[in-house]
């Protein structure tokens, strides 16, 4: 298959590898790419020594083309860019921020980033700073996605912009590639169905939950973490989403954070502080959210854990490989777009 996104980075096939924390690990980034796609690594819970080892060691695993993302309000993030392109990583993917000096840096090595965008305004202004491409993340997704559909979404951006889109939210198998090509995006980016599969690294109960649950098994809320995000039904989720807003847990969550990030609990308190009440509120919220999306992930715990779930989890089956599953992807979107063929074909 070819598109501009396999034309300009280097790919098999227009199939992206979500950025998720505690998931998208050197191994899957890995086989995503050696498959024919890009994998994305998360660094959003690793300090800057993690994810320079961590780009290093996808390195070992594959020579194909694949990226890192940074979200840039995380704590650390900034650090985290940096090393990303004091690495030279062949694609870095920026959001929740302005990322037009990263897209500089990466173009003066030859490097490409990709900015992820909900809105058609976030989309404009990133295509205006010279992104060279976008993930447009829809309402299906799980996490942070879009109050709009993908549906309605994807051809909105094509219509404002030029530059190729990766489509994000509610694609899952290879008629929602056909679907999302006929849209206006030049690839799909699939977490949710990635994240089950032999080489994921998500605990083993959240595989079997993505092929249990259907689309009405999650929930979209600004109670879990601050901002609009879908998760899975759960006890774990329904507590915390009740509970909304708990500064005191808050407070000894950030020290698991700051742990894990390497840097001074009491430092980081005083800067979170002195930023103002908006980003004391939304830090708050991110700290409890970031361990219980941790303990859904790495230890399958739905009880104290949340897990980011998309609506795709309804097209998903089984537990393939990742090579297994782009070759059924590729194929079922042939079959797909013949049959539109014969559909709109003139008589």
């Amino acid at each position: 298959m070819e598109t501009r996104i396999t034309q300009s980075f280097g790919l098999s096939y227009p199939i992206v590898l979500s950025g998720m924390s505690w998931i998208s690990l050197p191994r899957l980034v890995a086989a995503v790419s050696q498959a024919g796609g890009l994998g994305i690594l998360a660094t959003g819970v690793l300090n800057a020594e993690q994810t320079r080892r961590a780009v290093r060691e996808v390195r070992t695993l594959t020579d194909r083309p694949f990226g890192a993302n940074v979200t840039l309000y995380f704590p650390g993030a900034r650090d985290n860019a940096r090393v990303l392109l004091e690495e030279h990583v062949p694609v870095i993917n920026f959001s929740m921020g302005k990322g037009d000096w990263i897209t500089a840096q990466a173009h003066a090595y030859g490097g490409k980033t990709i900015a992820t965008v909900t809105t058609v305004r976030h989309a404009v202004s990133a295509a205006e700073y010279g992104t060279d491409a976008l993930l447009v993340t829809g309402h299906e997704a799980a996490a942070h996605g879009s109050e709009v559909t993908s549906m309605v979404l994807i051809p909105s951006i094509a219509d404002a912009v030029s530059i190729p889109l990766i489509a994000a939210g509610g694609f899952a198998d290879g008629r929602g590639l056909a679907a999302a090509l006929a849209l206006g995006a030049d690839a799909v980016a699939m977490g949710t169905r990635l994240m089950s599969t032999r080489e994921s690294p998500v605990h083993q109960r959240c595989k079997t939950f993505a092929v249990e649950k259907d689309a009405q098994d999650t929930v979209y809320s600004s109670r879990f973490d601050g901002q609009l995000c879908r998760v899975m039904k759960s006890r774990g989720s329904a507590r915390a989403i009740r509970r909304g807003l708990d500064l005191k847990r808050a407070f000894f969550s950030s020290r698991e954070i700051a742990a894990m990030l390497g840097v001074n609990h009491l430092k980081l308190t005083i800067s979170v502080l002195a930023s103002g009440w908006k980003n004391v509120r939304q830090l708050a919220h991110l700290a409890n959210a970031f361990k219980a999306f941790r303990l859904a992930t790495t230890e399958g715990d739905d009880e104290r854990g949340v897990l980011p779930l998309g609506q795709a989890t309804a097209l998903v089956r089984d537990i393939p490989t990742v090579a297994e599953l782009f070759q059924r992807i590729v194929a079922e979107a042939e079959r797909a777009g013949a049959r539109v063929a014969t559909a709109t074909a003139v008589a």
